[in-house]
């Protein structure tokens, strides 16, 4: 199954849909990241904080198709400071494994500490070295990405953050198209939230014969958004994947869209205030 593309300003393509890993560790975590890979994903997500990069790199090594696979880490906000920042990135690729990590991102702002444009310079260091191919932002807000862009010029390819039809973010999807920044949704279904019982997905789903979940993927795709659902089981990354033969017209994405609600966060986590370290 070939999965369509997204390119950012620099030139840098990306899979429209990419695999969530967080909690998928151990031998489990191999095994399920192993199977979406056969299954046909070719963008996994990890980070530090999830405690999976072993997991993903060995899934990586073992699958045969390197070459496709652009396999993701991010930087806690506990290693900001540039030579933490750089030892933490060389541990990443270490434990993957694998020569270099194809995409590497900030994981949180974290603005009240402040450093995360000293941690913006110690990734463009690291893309420089060859630690990482391209480099990116999670839960960065406009004003942040701004101030990157006006002290270091670097722009990053993505950036990753919450979006699901209670908290569609359209201001923030503008922004970073007009940027040329790709967007990558995590919790793209509203994990835990009541989003697959909605009267108005459940609708739209009837109508084209899918599922709530396959519903809410086509809404991020036809909003050239990239979503990241974790799934463990074979059926769920197949059907998953199974999403871009759906064509939501411009009503039903708006419909969808609609549903945002101003608390719409999942746990509240304003990147202008909440920190993860």
């Amino acid at each position: 199954m070939a999965i369509p593309h997204l390119t950012a300003a620099d030139g840098t393509s990306l899979p429209a849909i990419g695999l969530g890993t967080y909690k998928l560790t151990g031998a489990e975590g191999v095994d399920a990241i192993g199977q979406a890979i056969r299954a046909g994903y070719r963008l996994i997500d990890s980070a530090v904080n999830y405690e999976n990069e072993g997991a993903v790199g060995r899934a990586a090594r073992a699958a045969g198709v390197r070459d496709e696979l652009v396999v993701t880490s991010k930087l806690p906000g506990r290693h900001h400071r540039h030579a933490e920042a750089l030892t933490t990135i060389e541990e990443s690729v270490y434990r993957t494994g694998l020569d270099q990590i194809d995409l590497y991102l900030i994981h949180w702002p974290n603005p009240k500490v402040g450093l995360y444009v000293e941690a913006w310079r110690a990734l463009i260091e690291a893309r420089e070295r060859g630690l990482v191919r391209h480099i990116g932002l999670s839960n960065f807000l406009p004003e942040h990405i701004d101030r990157l862009l006006s002290e270091t010029g670097v722009a990053p390819v993505v950036n990753q953050i919450e979006i699901h039809p209670y908290f569609p973010q359209q201001d923030a999807v503008e922004y970073h198209r007009a940027h040329g920044i790709l967007v990558q949704a995590w919790s793209p279904l509203g994990r835990g939230n009541d989003l697959q019982e909605n009267p108005t997905i459940v609708e739209i789903a009837a109508a084209h014969g899918v599922t709530p979940a396959q519903t809410i993927l086509a809404w991020h795709v036809a909003r050239q958004v990239i979503p990241l659902p974790k799934a463990a089981s074979s059926q769920r990354q197949q059907e998953n994947l199974d999403i871009f033969g759906i064509k939501l017209t411009d009503a039903e994405v708006d419909a969808i869209t609609a549903l945002g609600r101003p608390d719409g966060r999942l746990k509240d986590q304003d990147p202008a205030e909440y920190e993860e370290f």
